[in-house]
Parts: C-alpha cells; sequence; structure tokens
C-alpha cells in the first residue's frame, strides 16, 4: 500500500514534508494539539485525550487554539508544540 501525503502549506518553500517516523509507544508521550478554532474540535480533543491517557498511557497535552480555522498555525504556537512527541491537527464543526 501507497501512502501519499499531501503538503498543505499555501506557500510551500523548501523541500516537500515527510512524515515523522512513528513512535514505538505513546506510553508517557506528550502529544500537541492544534485546535482550528471551529465548534466541534474542542470537545472530540477532550475525547480523544480520555481514550489516549487510559488506553495508551500518553503522560501530558499540549493543547493551543487557533484564532480562526483560516489562519495557518503562528510561529509561536509551533514553536511550543515542538515539546511535544507528536501533534494532532484537527477540525471540528
Amino acid at each position: 500500500m501507497t501512502l501519499r501525503v499531501l503538503d498543505p502549506r499555501l506557500h510551500p518553500e523548501g523541500e516537500a514534508l515527510r512524515p515523522a517516523p512513528p513512535l514505538a509507544s505513546l506510553e508517557g508521550a506528550v502529544i500537541g494539539m492544534i485546535d482550528n478554532a471551529k465548534i466541534g474540535t474542542e470537545r472530540f480533543y477532550d475525547h480523544v485525550a480520555g481514550i489516549l491517557e487510559r488506553e495508551y498511557g500518553v503522560r501530558e497535552f499540549i493543547r493551543r487554539r487557533k484564532p480562526d480555522a483560516t489562519r495557518p498555525v503562528a510561529p509561536d504556537m509551533l514553536a511550543e508544540m515542538s515539546a511535544a512527541d507528536a501533534i494532532l491537527s484537527a477540525i471540528g464543526d
């Protein structure tokens, strides 16, 4: 099976993005969650965080919310996410 990854950036610079290697385990991991400010995203992330904590042993979450769904993630928010082992970015309505 081939996995095709699309570059979502408005104006790509440099080389194409590549997926990071998978984590060996989520046990003790720090997970970043970027909320795009749509209505259902926060509730969805609450649910996902509960599952990741209970069933997979995730230690901590870094949750940040964009001002609105139309803007890219701000550089300072991306810098905060660099402390995470993995990042989820989701939308919801």
